[in-house]
C-alpha cells in the first residue's frame, strides 16, 4: 500500500462512523426483504370449552382444574410447558399450614395489608394462603419439588388427562362476538402458519412483562395478554408500580451470571414471613448519590421512600449471630439481606432491589434489571370478583396476568408469587369451566377472522418500515432511565410520554418483519409501546408516593385522595381512559 493509500486513524474513524450511521439508518427505516411467501401461509382452527393461554404455573392449574370440572380444555404457549416466562426461575412456594403457623389466617391477612399500606386486595391475599397447602400437595405428587426443571412434573397431570398442548405459538389477538370473548388467534414460530382458537371461555396465564431489559429473566415477557385483553375492552390495573430487581454491576447484561444459581436450585416451600421489600430505595439512593450502589449496611437518607416502622428492622445475613443459619431470603435494600445463597422466592430471591441483589452477590449492584415490570400480582386484568373474572364476559386471568393485588404494590411474602399463580390458576380453571357450561360456542363471522389474520401478518406484508429491534431499543432508551421509570416527577414523565406517543402513532403502525421470528418481535414491540403509555399515564395520575411508586414532586403518601387503585381501559373513541377504584371495593360495572 502506498503512503497516499494509507488511512489515518482519524479518517478511519470518520469512515467507520459514516458506515455505522448508514447501518443505523437502515435499521430505522428500510424496505422489507421478506423471506416468506405470505400468500402461502397456511392456517388451522381449533375449538374447545376453555382455552388456557400460557404454559407456566398458573396455566398448569387452570388447565388441570378446568378439565377436572368437566370442560374440554386446550393449552397454547409461546414457549414450552413448564419452561415459559418466569416460572422456571421461581423456586419458593409459600405454604400456609394452620397446624404449624403461629398466625391465624385473619392475622396473616391483616399483617400483609399493613405492610402493603392498604394496596393489597385482602380477598386474594387470604385466598392464596387458604389454598396454598392443597396446591403444594398436588405439586409434590407430580414431582415438582424433585427437580430444578419443571417440564416433566408439569407433563404428568396434563398427559394423564390428555389435555392438548400446542407449544411455540404466539397469540396476538383475542376476539369477541357481542360482549363475550369468543377465542384467540396467533401464529406458529416454527412454521409459516396462523392458528385460530374458538372457545367458550379464555384464561390468560400469560405472565406480566417488561421492556426486554438485560440482566433478569423477564426478556420474553412483554404484557402480551394484558394488551390483547385491553384491546377488546378489558380493564387493566397496576401500571404505575415498579419491580426493583437488580443485577451485578459486573457483566450486568449476563442474566445467568447474576441469577443462574436460582435456575439450578430445586424448588422448596416457605412459611409465613411478612416483609416490606421496596426495591425503589436502591433506585432513590442511586439517584441521590450516584450509581452503582455498593451493597452493605443500609443508611437512611432524606426523602427516601416510606417504610412502616414494624418492617424497618430486618436482620442482615452478615449480622446473624454465631451458630445460627443465615436467613434464606433478604430484606429490602433499606432493610438488609438479599436473594438467598441456597433458597429463593418466586421472584428469584428475597424480593426486588435487595441488599445482596442476586444469589451470593457482593460488591456493586445495578438497577433496572426488571425494568417495565410491576410487583408480582399487582398489575394485569382487573378482577370483578374473587373468581379471577375480568369485566369481559368469559375472559379470566390468573397469576401475573391478573391484577389481583394479592400482596399489594410491594413484596410482602416470600414464595407467594408462585403459590398465588397455582391457587389463582385453579380458581380460574374451575370458574371458566362453570361459565362454559352455561353458554354456547359462538359463531364468529368469517370476515372478522380474515381481518384479524390480516392484522397478524401485516408486518410481513409491509413493503417498508421500522425494524422492531430498533424501535424496542428506542423505547428502552426512553423508559428505562432511573429518572423516568423509578424516581418520577411530572416534567420527566410528560417528556417521556411525548416520545412514546410518537412511537405509538408513527412507528407502531409501520413495524416490519422478514420472518416468523421478527413477526414475534414486531407484535411484542407494539405491546411494550402500549404498556409504556399506560405506565407513564398512571404514574402521572398518582400524585403521591406509596410502596413501589415514588414521586420526587409528591414524596408523601396521601391517604385522603389515594386509597385507590388506578384502572385503565378504552373509551368509546378507543382512547386510553384512567379511573380510580377504591381499595375496599370491586370495580364499577
Amino acid at each position: 500500500m502506498s503512503k497516499s493509500d494509507e488511512l489515518t486513524r482519524r479518517e478511519f474513524l470518520a469512515y467507520g462512523g459514516g458506515a455505522a450511521g448508514m447501518l443505523a439508518l437502515a435499521a430505522v427505516y428500510s424496505r422489507n426483504v421478506t423471506r416468506i411467501d405470505t400468500d402461502a401461509i397456511s392456517s388451522s382452527t381449533h375449538q374447545c370449552d376453555v382455552l388456557v393461554i400460557g404454559g407456566g404455573m398458573a396455566g398448569l392449574f387452570a388447565a388441570v382444574k378446568a378439565h377436572d370440572a368437566g370442560a374440554s380444555v386446550m393449552m397454547v404457549s409461546k414457549g414450552r410447558l413448564g419452561s415459559s416466562g418466569l416460572t422456571p426461575f421461581a423456586k419458593g412456594f409459600f405454604v400456609f399450614d394452620p397446624a404449624t403457623e403461629t398466625m391465624t389466617l385473619d392475622e396473616y391477612t391483616y399483617t400483609v395489608s399493613r405492610s402493603a399500606l392498604g394496596t393489597n386486595n385482602p380477598v386474594y391475599t387470604r385466598q392464596t394462603a387458604e389454598h396454598s397447602l392443597a396446591r403444594a400437595a398436588e405439586l409434590r405428587e407430580w414431582g415438582f419439588f424433585d427437580s430444578n426443571l419443571y417440564n416433566k412434573a408439569f407433563r404428568r397431570p396434563v398427559d394423564a388427562r390428555s389435555i392438548p398442548v400446542i407449544e411455540r405459538v404466539v397469540i396476538t389477538h383475542l376476539f369477541k362476538e357481542g360482549r363475550r370473548v369468543a377465542g384467540a388467534a396467533g401464529f406458529r414460530l416454527d412454521a409459516e402458519a396462523t392458528v385460530t382458537f374458538r372457545a367458550k371461555s379464555v384464561i390468560l396465564c400469560t405472565g406480566a412483562g417488561a421492556f426486554k431489559p438485560n440482566g433478569f429473566p423477564v426478556c420474553d415477557l412483554t404484557h402480551d395478554g394484558t394488551i390483547m385483553a385491553y384491546n377488546i375492552g378489558a380493564k387493566v390495573t397496576g401500571k404505575e408500580w415498579n419491580d426493583g430487581h437488580i443485577g451485578r454491576a459486573k457483566n450486568p447484561a449476563a442474566t445467568y451470571d447474576g441469577w443462574g444459581d436460582m435456575f439450578d436450585q430445586r424448588p422448596s416451600t416457605e412459611g409465613v414471613g411478612v416483609r416490606h421489600d421496596l426495591g425503589v430505595e436502591v433506585n432513590y439512593l442511586a439517584y441521590m448519590q450516584g450509581s452503582p450502589i455498593e451493597m452493605g449496611p443500609a443508611s437512611s437518607i432524606d426523602g427516601e421512600p416510606f417504610r412502616p416502622a414494624e418492617f424497618a428492622d430486618v436482620q442482615r445475613p452478615s449480622e446473624a449471630p454465631a451458630g445460627r443459619e443465615r436467613p434464606q431470603s433478604g430484606g429490602g435494600p433499606g432493610a438488609g439481606g438479599g436473594p438467598p445463597a441456597r433458597k429463593g422466592d418466586a421472584n428469584g430471591g428475597g424480593g426486588p432491589g435487595l441488599g445482596g441483589g442476586a444469589p451470593g452477590m457482593g460488591g456493586d449492584a445495578m438497577g433496572g434489571a426488571s425494568a417495565g415490570m410491576a410487583i408480582h400480582k399487582s398489575e394485569g386484568l382487573v378482577p370483578i370478583n374473587d373468581q379471577c373474572e375480568s369485566n369481559v364476559p368469559g375472559l379470566f386471568a390468573a397469576g401475573d396476568a391478573l391484577g389481583s393485588y394479592m400482596c399489594g404494590a410491594i413484596y410482602t411474602q416470600v414464595g407467594s408469587s408462585l403459590a398465588g399463580s397455582a391457587v389463582q390458576g385453579a380458581v380460574a380453571g374451575e370458574a371458566a369451566a362453570r361459565y362454559s357450561q352455561g353458554v354456547e360456542l359462538q359463531a364468529v363471522p368469517e370476515d372478522v377472522l380474515t381481518s384479524i389474520e390480516g392484522e397478524i401478518l401485516a408486518p410481513l406484508r409491509r413493503e417498508a418500515g421500522y425494524g422492531p429491534a430498533w424501535v424496542t431499543q428506542t423505547l428502552q432508551g426512553i423508559m428505562i432511565p432511573n429518572f423516568v421509570l423509578y424516581i418520577k416527577k411530572e416534567s420527566m414523565l410528560r417528556a417521556a410520554l411525548a416520545y412514546i406517543e410518537e412511537l405509538r402513532d408513527h412507528h407502531m403502525p409501520m413495524l416490519r418483519a422478514a420472518d416468523m421470528h421478527e413477526l414475534r418481535l414486531a407484535h411484542e414491540t407494539a405491546n411494550m409501546i402500549v404498556s409504556a403509555e399506560m405506565k407513564l399515564k398512571a404514574s402521572i395520575m398518582r400524585t403521591e408516593s406509596r410502596c413501589s411508586h415514588y414521586r420526587l414532586d409528591y414524596p408523601q403518601m396521601d391517604d385522603e385522595n389515594w386509597r385507590a387503585w388506578i384502572n385503565i381501559d378504552k373509551d368509546e373513541q378507543g382512547q386510553m381512559r384512567l379511573e380510580k377504584q377504591a381499595f375496599d371495593a370491586w370495580p364499577a360495572a
